[in-house]
């Protein structure tokens, strides 16, 4: 698992930080993006600067799978580049 992911209540979990709302937007934009390439698509919200993220499969009764760790480092990469 990636250093911005924490494992809780069978979902990877994550907040991202932005410098303003704008960045943060930027960032679920890219992200969206990245989500559905891959067609798996996160919880998530957003207040002002930032983002934060559940990954469960829903097919697979809501558990973590290798989608979710696959995305997950999709996102990590995002916001460390």
């Amino acid at each position: 698992m990636t250093k911005h992911w924490k494992e809780d209540d069978d979902k990877l979990k994550a907040t991202f930080e932005f410098d303003d709302f704008i960045q943060a937007w930027g960032f679920m934009s890219s992200v969206a993006m990245t989500a559905e390439k891959q067609n798996h698509h996160p919880t998530w919200t957003n207040t002002y600067n930032e983002v934060h993220i559940e990954l469960s499969t829903h097919d697979a009764g809501d558990v973590i799978t290798d989608k979710d760790h696959k995305l997950a480092q999709s996102i990590s990469d995002i916001y460390d580049a």
